[in-house]
């Protein structure tokens, strides 16, 4: 019983074509078709790239394998040069194999395809191919954020676009490339804020003092009509302790948790009615230290104009934790500020020395509406994790935007 293929010449096979081995007689090392050396698969098996010196293969089209009679396919294996794994389906019969995530254009790839004959025996052969570059010149290029740093375990990635995605196979075709991996392992996902702007986070808060490394895989990949991966400069994250600051409005009081025991009680107040501070878990956008703030920010019937020290934001419209000398009467008793979460000079202090960008700042049991996820800050968490993934094109597909009741307002917005 011979295991060498019978000669005939396949049309559409490319260059390059590297065997991985002789013929070889299945009956050696026992007779068993398993234990042969793996024949050259070359004529039995074809590719759909094309031939001739210095022919390249068309990105967007995908890659086809397919098997001659007296054989099938079991396994195949794409790379480029950059380590970038193409996907594929090989169908039931072992008859046809087809790429199902797309080439990146300008690329070198070694395919690497494995094949029995109808006696079991096993067949190798590898394909090298180039692809050519794309007949655009439209990128989709992507800036990640926030910038390398050490940040809190609540601080979401982002991702925007410099050109806007609306066709949800688009929207996979980006959000498969843009890679999120974290050390210790974490399940996240990202969601679509808009057509230009995704954020990532992870399904609980990432750990403390985690590395989270962020690229993109988008280089020279078709992402629809016209339209190809550009550029993206990876970034590198790492989390400090868990830092999570809960203030309860109506009994006036935040606790400070540090990798989740406590550390602190501090007599606050909070936004007096029709001022109520918003509920929900805010993500520390920065510490500011000394701020303006004035009633003219928020169109207070009440004058005010105060400069206030020791002041974290946490919201894009104005919403701090600072020291308020003058409420220290009201401070664990009543809610007398305009919004901001209010404490004693020394409380306010050692709460600025403690917390940090990316730290969390959660408010219940205030008459507040809940702070919106998107639009005014980083409110992410306050989507439960069913929500959060309806946002992502790969575990959900629906579109979600901004919720426009939010607008952002730079000023400071209450004291």
């Amino acid at each position: 019983m011979s295991t060498s293929p019978r000669n005939r010449t396949v049309v559409g096979c490319t260059l390059l074509v590297v065997s991985l081995g002789a013929g070889v007689t299945a009956c050696g090392s026992g007779g068993h078709p398993l234990s042969a050396k793996p024949y050259d698969a070359a004529d039995q098996i074809s590719f759909n790239t094309p031939t001739g010196d210095g022919a390249k293969a068309d990105p967007a089209k995908p890659l086809e394998v397919s098997a001659e009679d007296d054989g099938r396919i079991t396994d195949v294996t794409a790379v480029d040069a950059a380590g970038r794994y193409v996907a594929g389906e090989l169908s039931a019969d072992g008859g046809r194999w087809h790429s199902t995530s797309p080439l990146a254009a300008n690329a070198s790839y070694t395919v690497r395809v494995s094949t029995e004959d109808e006696d079991g025996a096993p067949g190798r052969e590898t394909l090298a191919f180039d692809t050519g570059r794309p007949r655009t010149k439209k990128r989709l290029d992507v800036t990640f954020g926030p910038e390398a740093g050490k940040y809190g375990v609540g601080q979401p990635v982002t991702a925007e676009l410099s050109t806007p995605v609306k066709d949800t196979a688009a929207r996979s075709v980006v959000e498969r490339a843009l890679k999120v991996d974290s050390m210790p392992a974490v399940e996240g996902a990202w969601h679509w804020v808009d057509d230009k702007k995704l954020h990532y986070r992870p399904k609980e808060y990432w750990p403390a003092n985690a590395t989270i490394k962020v690229r993109s895989n988008l280089t020279g990949i078709k992402i629809g009509d016209r339209l190809w991966g550009g550029e993206a400069k990876p970034i590198e994250l790492t989390t400090g302790d868990k830092i999570v600051a809960v203030t309860d409005a109506s009994a006036h009081q935040m606790t400070v948790y540090k990798n989740d025991k406590v550390i602190r009680q501090i007599p606050v107040t909070t936004g007096m009615p029709g001022y109520d501070t918003r509920n929900g878990v805010k993500v520390v956008l920065a510490k500011e230290g000394t701020v303006r703030m004035t009633s003219a920010s928020i169109g207070a019937a009440d004058f005010y104009d105060l400069t206030v020290h020791n002041s974290v934001r946490v919201t894009n419209s104005g919403e701090y934790v600072h020291a308020a000398p003058w409420s220290t009467g009201s401070q664990g008793y009543a809610n007398v500020s305009h919004g901001c979460t209010g404490m004693s000079t020394g409380n306010a202090q050692w709460f600025y020395d403690t917390i940090n960008e990316g730290d969390i700042v959660q408010v219940v049991n205030s008459g507040g509406d809940t702070m919106a996820p998107f639009g005014n800050g980083f409110g992410d968490w306050n989507l439960d994790w069913a929500k959060w993934r309806e946002g992502s094109a790969l575990a959900g597909g629906a579109k979600q935007g901004p919720d426009t009741t939010a607008r952002a307002r730079l000023q400071p917005e209450s004291a």
